[in-house]
């Protein structure tokens, strides 16, 4: 039986098939890389406010505000590894993808004698790109994990101060006194 031959219309549409996957794989790498980028100005600025913090101290305050700066980095760090894992992966998704574009031609100029390395590559390729996508979704997750766990400091940090009262010595604010 003899082996339909395409044209090399046919051969380059199938070769830039997988650019809308590698365009998806780019961008989810670019945005991923952003996010990784604050995760590690966050750590750092995490680590100038526990360096500012004293030494020894048990006020309240201090204690409360240690437990969160390492609960945070715990936070952050499960980030910084998940997103290392979701770029990485979707670096191979676009190589992957790009191999399945050549092997098309590849295949194509082989008299289609190879035409499961094609497909390979893009079904490793693809999968690869949905597993990346899983990982960002986890580390988003995580992320507002997280974020709601430090608003609820900061709501106890706000409730505590809005519900201190002023020493009986003390002008209420805007420096007016009474009467």
């Amino acid at each position: 039986m003899p082996i339909p031959f395409l044209g090399a219309g046919e051969i380059l549409g199938a070769m830039i098939t997988p650019a809308v996957l590698i365009s998806a794989s780019g961008t989810l790498v670019l945005s991923t890389s952003n996010r990784l980028g604050r995760v590690v100005d966050r750590i750092r600025a995490l680590a100038t406010e526990a360096e500012g913090l004293p030494d020894v101290s048990a006020a309240p305050e201090v204690v409360e505000k240690r437990a969160l700066i390492a609960e945070q980095i715990d936070f952050l760090t499960a980030r910084l590894h998940m997103l290392q894992s979701a770029v990485v992966t979707l670096y191979m998704a676009i190589g992957l993808l790009v191999g399945a574009s050549l092997a098309v031609g590849l295949s194509a100029s082989a008299g289609r004698m190879m035409e499961w390395v094609p497909i390979g590559f893009g079904l490793l390729g693809a999968s690869a790109l949905l597993f990346g996508a899983s990982v960002l979704v986890r580390e988003s997750r995580l992320a507002v994990r997280g974020t709601l766990h430090e608003l609820a400091h900061v709501r106890k940090v706000v409730e505590r101060k809005t519900s201190m009262r002023a020493a009986p010595d003390e002008k209420p604010e805007g420096g007016q006194g009474e009467g």
